[in-house]
């Protein structure tokens, strides 16, 4: 397989990591410049109308807030991929600029029970964030294109023996343990981290449990109509690929961080995939010649039933 070179890999990394020092810095210099004129202790936490609800002191706001943004900056810098750094930008400008606002809001009060947060806030900050995903998207420019991955030894191009009239199916469920736990954790945390910390953080922080979890067990499923792989726990995600357009089909050892840079639903230059695992995964070629990939076991006979049915479409 054809690999990115590494000049490549280090300038995407530091243009994911760029947005998240730049917010840190400003942040921590907001806070070094109005220390003596923010409340002790800080309103962090709101109500639907935007009145204060939940306090927390200047010392464990700023590890919070800190550690918030460094914890980001370092999951998209070690992920990150060309077409998605522009995500790294928005994730960036858009809690940053809550960090931010939320400082500001607490300015010259003597009270902090009187704060209030508009929702306007969250308006600001999709905006700040809007405007630093045009940034990280124009950024994408100046990292070369991933190369196509050159063909690779596996199991393509092999059929299972069906009569005319026979009809057959193949399905498993695949999971991820570490991702089950990750995402049960995060959900988790949302109220906990709802009581010290501003509400966005909180629902983020279940948004994020919640996808995690939806991707930590799927059903992956071959019949006359294509590759079907859906989630087991919840309603979505689910994709598949239809029948007329596969191009071929074929089990092989892929590795999670070398060829998807991770863990849960990647895109590539040329592939995506739902990886929960490195190891024996079914890899679909599509007609585009695009691949797709999900990790599950016995995916030689599935990518052998998928061939035969393939063919009787005239498409192999």
């Amino acid at each position: 397989m054809n690999r990115v070179p590494t000049h490549v890999s280090t300038r995407l990394r530091a243009f994911a990591a760029l947005p998240f020092l730049l917010v840190i810095a400003a942040h921590l210099t907001v806070l070094g410049l109005t220390a003596d004129r923010l409340p002790d202790p800080l309103a962090t936490h709101f109500a639907a109308d935007g009145r204060a609800d939940g306090w927390t002191g200047p010392t464990a706001f700023l590890l919070l807030s800190s550690g918030l943004l460094a914890g980001l900056g370092v999951g998209w810098t070690a992920l990150v991929r060309r077409p998605a750094l522009w995500g790294a930008w928005l994730t960036a400008g858009a809690t940053g600029a809550l960090m931010l606002l939320l400082v500001r809001d607490n300015l010259d009060v003597t009270d902090s029970a009187e704060v209030v947060s508009p929702l306007a806030n969250l308006t600001v900050a999709a905006g700040a964030g809007g405007v630093a995903a045009l940034v990280g998207w124009a950024l994408t420019r100046l990292v070369p294109a991933e190369q196509a991955p050159e063909a690779r030894e596996g199991v393509g191009g092999e059929t299972l023996p069906l009569g005319p009239g026979e009809v057959a199916g193949w399905s498993r469920a695949t999971g991820s343990r570490p991702m089950t736990v990750a995402g049960a954790v995060l959900v988790a945390a949302a109220p906990v981290a709802a009581l010290p910390a501003p509400w966005p953080v909180a629902l983020v922080l279940g948004a994020a449990g919640l996808l995690v979890l939806s991707l930590s067990r799927l059903r992956v499923t071959v019949d006359r109509r294509g590759l079907t792989v859906r989630s087991a726990l919840t309603p979505w995600p689910r994709l598949a690929v239809p029948l007329d357009e596969v191009a071929g089909a074929s089990a092989r050892e892929i590795d999670a961080l070398t060829e998807f840079g991770g863990w849960g639903y990647r895109v590539r230059a040329h592939r995506t995939g739902l990886v929960l695992r490195s190891g024996e995964a079914l890899v679909v070629r599509r007609e585009s010649g695009r691949e797709f990939a999900v990790t599950v076991s016995d995916a030689r006979t599935a990518a052998a039933l998928l061939n035969t049915l393939a063919e009787r479409r005239g498409r192999v």
